[in-house]
């Protein structure tokens, strides 16, 4: 399996492969970028099918993290690290030695929770290495980033509803939320107190269940939500949703969750724009968790106490930037997903070149 060749390789400056026999561990660590800092990503834990998959994912999610990064304006490179297996394996042991396996990067990768870890399992990290946020608050740490990530992405919805619908408000407006993780749920939460009309779906019927009695959502089947004429879809599960066979079955005009690489290919944002479906760009709107945990490692590395209230200001900006790339996307004629890569792109290229010289 060649890593150079890899489909999803774009110049990742370092993809790390590491197995422990003594707890199972096997994991891959990818670094995308550093030029605007250290990088800094989720550790994602998922039983994947083959190694192909796993090394797969880790490479589009830690390019994902670079643009994540600059598009919301933090001196911060993008990362991501993948562990293979599922909570039938994980042992407080197997993430000791993922901690060890950070350590070894000396900081240029920061590790943070992701799907299939917790903050408990940042803090078995944390005893092996520094270089770890989203640890529990007893450690001075942010906790659990998925309420501030759906803070994001509620934001950057109503901004994207805003944009193409004309309301101010989502009074009614009717929107299908793909998975209730901790991310989605919270999203739902959100756009509940909004007055927004729920259709929801996920491999979990509890979970339905719960979201039909808490926020009078409407259950859907898996592979249904797609197909629900509704004003926003909302994918917050795994990433890939948006492909040939899911976008003709589209009704929703605004395009807005909190999944990473919700298309599963770049062309397929210009297929969203030619059928007049507002994408709001996944990496632009789910930065919430991102910034939260930015916040705890300059804390730490001031030695000042994790501030909230900051947090939530820089949350709020996703509206803005949202509106901006909207309206730069129609100013230069090209998708919201080109217009957006092409700001952070700006950002974290310039910088290399300002060191270069």
């Amino acid at each position: 399996m060649s890593v150079f060749s890899h489909k999803e390789f774009d110049q990742h400056e370092q993809v790390t492969f590491f197995q422990d026999p003594a707890t199972g561990l096997r994991a891959i660590i990818a670094v995308h970028n550093t030029n605007l800092g250290p990088a800094l990503g989720g550790c994602r834990m998922w039983a994947y099918e083959n190694d192909e998959q796993a090394l797969k994912d880790v490479l589009r999610l830690s390019r994902g993290m670079t643009y994540k990064a600059a598009i919301t304006g933090l001196p911060l490179g993008g990362g991501k690290s993948v562990i293979i297996g599922d909570k039938k394996t994980k042992t407080p042991e197997l993430m000791r030695a993922m901690g060890r396996a950070v350590n070894t990067f000396g900081g240029k990768y920061i590790v943070a929770e992701d799907v299939g870890t917790s903050v408990d399992d940042m803090n078995f990290i944390n005893s092996q290495t520094p270089h770890v946020v989203g640890i529990s608050h007893g450690g001075q740490g942010s906790g659990d980033p998925s309420p501030t990530t759906a803070l994001g992405v509620f934001m950057g919805l109503k901004a994207a509803v805003r944009h193409r619908l004309g309301k101010n408000d989502l009074q009614g407006v009717r929107v299908a939320v793909q998975g209730l993780g901790n991310v989605g749920y919270n999203l739902c939460r959100h756009l509940h107190e909004a007055g927004a009309q729920l259709f929801v779906t996920d491999i979990a019927a509890d979970k339905m269940d719960l979201a039909g009695r808490e926020f009078g959502a409407t259950a859907i089947a898996l592979n249904s939500i797609y197909d629900m004429d509704v004003d926003v879809f909302a994918p917050c599960a795994l990433g890939g949703g948006i492909n040939d066979e899911t976008l003709p079955r589209l009704k929703a005009k605004v395009v807005a969750g909190a999944a990473n690489n919700q298309l599963a290919e770049a062309r397929h944002g210009d297929a969203l724009r030619q059928m007049n479906i507002l994408y709001a760009p996944d990496y632009v709107i789910n930065a919430g968790g991102l910034i939260s945990v930015y916040y705890e490692h300059l804390a730490r590395k001031e030695g000042k106490a994790y501030d909230r209230e900051q947090v939530l200001k820089h949350v709020e900006k996703i509206d803005a930037t949202s509106d901006s790339i909207f309206k730069r996307a129609d100013q230069d004629g090209v998708s919201t997903a080109t217009a957006a890569d092409r700001i952070a792109e700006q950002r974290f290229k310039q910088t290399a070149t300002s060191k270069a010289a």
